[in-house]
């Protein structure tokens, strides 16, 4: 009897964000139907909250690499190349499939010099862009485009990443496949906290207009431009930040120096199980990060009857049709942005139908077990009889 194929998921650590619950609910589904499925980690370091502790309780092993962290250390990347390379030859897997930059360079090479048969690698968002230095930019292209060539398939969450990788000489077109993020879309559908209980928690008018982002508080990610939109829009909205991050207290002064201070909400580091709450206390998404890969965020806006409003960069037009189901704007357009969050509040009942819409469309396309049943037939496919 031939043994069930063996797929090790390797990812750089487990805090609360779109890759890591991506991976979490790939490994966590998968272990769920009969395949025998492990997932290789960094620590869970960082303020952002963490997803490590679920996974240990979830039946399958989990194993850290104590070496294996975000920021670039060369001689700790050593260690952890060392230490994936020795997991892979013992281990033996039939698969690996790598997530996030750093785990991918190296958990795929280290893949490659254990002999492991097939390498997989997802691409949540791409390491190289428009706002990092060059120097780095030039580092990680270099890296991505010699992983690839050990790599059996590219997994992307949207076909942007495919084709910005392709651009940059990363891969060939055949290695490229499209997975979309999965979640667990229940959660999203009805909320466990009544809309009025979390407003009044917040301390937020029962009759306000809430536009809710949710992210960290951190750069790129876009809260400057909705705090400078905000000042142009009407005063009847609230803003509902949902995440915590070292740019917090810098928000919080910005917010007060715009006016803005009694109508800016920070509802700091929220679980993941509660962020459904969040979103169905606003009345619309808004999200102006300027690197995303597909944020997870956009289909769960609408899946929870949202309207979303989104800077358009990466994968966001693959979610969101514009005047359809949200509004897209030119990123780091501030006017356009501000626009945007009118033309949704003078009109929230047509609003209101995008939202709708988009519940529909989202329903089946971002479930987590679709994710899942396709991951199978890629890991299926090439297997002998």
């Amino acid at each position: 009897m031939t043994r069930p194929i063996r797929v090790l998921h390797v990812i750089t650590r487990m805090i609360l964000g779109g890759a890591q619950e991506n991976t979490l609910l790939s490994v966590e589904g998968l272990h769920r139907r009969g395949w025998d499925v492990s997932l290789v980690t960094g620590p869970a370091e960082g303020p952002e909250g963490e997803l490590l502790t679920r996974a240990k309780r979830g039946g399958f092993p989990v194993v850290e690499v104590t070496s294996l962290r975000r920021a670039v250390r060369p001689v700790a990347d050593i260690r952890a190349f060392s230490a994936l390379a020795d997991i892979f030859r013992r281990e033996r897997p039939d698969i690996v499939h790598t997530h996030s930059s750093k785990a991918g360079i190296l958990g795929r090479f280290a893949a490659a010099s254990a002999g492991v048969p097939r390498v997989l690698h997802t691409i949540h968002g791409l390491p190289f862009h428009p706002y990092a230095h060059p120097v780095a930019n030039a580092g990680f292209i270099w890296s991505e485009r010699a992983a690839a060539a050990v790599t059996e398939k590219l997994v992307v969450v949207a076909d942007a990443m495919k084709q910005k990788a392709l651009a940059a000489g990363v891969g060939r077109p055949e290695q490229y496949v499209r997975v979309l993020s999965g979640m667990e879309i229940e959660p999203f559908l009805a909320p466990k906290r009544p809309r009025a209980a979390v407003r009044a928690a917040l301390g937020i008018p029962p009759d306000a207009i809430v536009a809710c982002k949710v992210a960290r508080l951190f750069e790129l990610k876009g809260h400057d431009f909705v705090l400078e939109a905000a000042a142009r829009c009407d005063s009847r909205v609230h803003y509902l930040f949902v995440g915590d991050g070292a740019w917090r207290e810098r928000l919080g002064k910005k917010a007060a120096d715009l006016g803005l201070a009694a109508r800016v909400h920070f509802a700091g580091l929220v679980p993941p199980q509660e962020v459904p709450d969040y979103l169905h206390a606003s009345d619309f998404l808004v999200h102006a990060s300027l690197r995303e890969g597909l944020a997870r965020v956009l289909p769960q806006a609408l899946l929870a009857g949202l309207p979303a409003i989104s800077f358009d960069i990466d994968g966001a037009s693959e979610v969101l049709e514009d005047g359809v189901t949200g509004l897209l704007v030119k990123p780091e357009d501030v006017a356009g942005l501000a626009a945007a969050m009118d033309r949704v509040v003078k009109d929230l009942p047509a609003a209101r139908k995008w939202g709708e819409r988009g519940r529909e469309v989202c329903r089946e396309r971002f479930s987590a077990g679709a994710m899942v049943l396709a991951l199978e037939g890629l890991y299926r496919a090439g297997v002998p009889g």
